[in-house]
């Protein structure tokens, strides 16, 4: 028999000295997120958080989510910029959970790489920790796996998975939903983490990098890199607040992939059809206390700016354009400018519109439920 030959761990393209280089780089940033309830730190077999607090509520019901950034992430390494994909990533997950009422606990990512580099893997996860400070969860755990010969070595794919806890009283959702509810919209910062395959393909196929960090005058002089590149808004903390409060929302609905369309549908009951207002050229109007709408010239204008101050991002409609969409496909494919929907009764917009207001929320109203067969239908 042959003497077998000497082939280390690193020999196959597994840099574990590189790896443990990369832990140290993020602990800073991971224990800045934790919450009291947290024990122990990074280097554990697994996360632990104190459940003790669960025992004060009447049913707790622990609600989870996972989910990815998508190939908005191929965009992020060909120009080298991979510290806000982490937020997108925290958005995803805490912001689906929020929509029944539930307050994010903690968090844990998975990071499947080519080649472990510590200084791009601190990023990463820096934007993974920003994401969870704003979302009031804790970053308790987390796997960074490194394949060679599997994936390019710049090639990364993120994964996340949140828990978080609502009491059964207080959970919110399509069987509160009654007719002639206000649907309140909260704006979004761009295209958040959904329909990145398309993009790629009608606006950013075949640019070089300078193409891309290149101000644009249909972007305000924004560059296309900036502009695609925005982290997804993260609603979670300031729902978790409102709700907290006594905010009376019956509802929520996340927009992400397959847009207003096949989001908000989600959280109407059978017999209820959503009616969304693009817009008019009457000018803003506002809902009242007592569910009416006003026009602009009206002597009253509080609570919520109805359709048309919903604002369309600028990089969205610059997508929309150069793929030819038509206005139902835009709205099926992109959140057009809404990142969260809100539901609530008609006497309550003025008092769900204050508080969401207090968390910088920007809130207007954008539609009504009616009746119908649990769909979402444009005006």
């Amino acid at each position: 028999m042959s003497e077998a030959k000497h082939v280390t761990y690193a020999d196959s393209g597994v840099d574990v000295d590189e790896g443990a280089r990369a832990v140290d780089a993020i602990k800073d940033a991971v224990k800045q997120t934790a919450r009291p309830e947290v024990i122990g730190g990074l280097g554990g077999f697994g996360g632990l958080f104190s459940a003790a607090a669960l025992k004060d509520m009447e049913d707790p019901i622990l609600v989870s989510g996972t989910d990815g950034v998508g190939t908005k992430l191929a965009l992020a390494q060909k120009l080298g910029r991979n510290d806000t994909v982490g937020q997108d990533l925290v958005a995803m997950c805490v912001d689906d959970i929020v929509v029944s009422g539930a307050e994010p606990l903690f968090f844990l990512d998975y990071v499947a790489i080519g080649h472990i580099q510590a200084d791009q893997m601190a990023d990463i996860v820096r934007g993974i920790a920003d994401g969870c400070k704003l979302s009031g969860c804790a970053l308790i755990g987390g796997e960074m796996a490194e394949h060679p010969g599997v994936m390019a070595p710049d090639d990364y794919d993120l994964a996340g998975f949140a828990v978080g806890v609502v009491d059964r009283p207080k959970m919110i959702g399509p069987d509160k939903v009654r007719e002639g509810d206000v649907i309140i919209g909260l704006p979004s910062s761009g295209i958040h983490s959904n329909g990145y395959s398309l993009v790629r393909k009608v606006a950013t196929e075949g640019l070089s990098v300078d193409e891309l960090n290149a101000p644009r005058a249909e972007l305000g002089n924004e560059s296309l890199a900036d502009a695609l590149l925005r982290p997804t808004t993260i609603y979670a903390g300031a729902l978790v607040r409102v709700l907290a409060a006594g905010a009376p929302i019956h509802a929520m609905a996340h927009i992400t992939g397959g847009g207003i369309t096949e989001n908000l549908n989600r959280v109407l009951p059978a017999d209820l059809d959503a009616v969304v207002d693009r817009g008019s050229a009457d000018g803003t109007r506002w809902a009242t206390a007592d569910g009416t709408l006003r026009g602009a010239a009206d002597d009253a204008a509080d609570g919520c700016p109805v359709a048309p101050a919903w604002d369309v991002p600028p990089v969205i409609d610059y997508v929309v354009a150069a793929a030819g969409l038509t206005p139902d496909e835009a709205y099926k494919t992109f959140n057009m400018g809404v990142g969260m929907s809100v539901l609530c009764a008609p006497d309550d917009v003025d008092e769900v519109c204050e508080a969401l207001d207090a968390e910088g929320l920007r809130p207007f109203v954008m539609g009504e439920v009616v009746p119908g067969t649990g769909k979402v239908v444009y005006r």
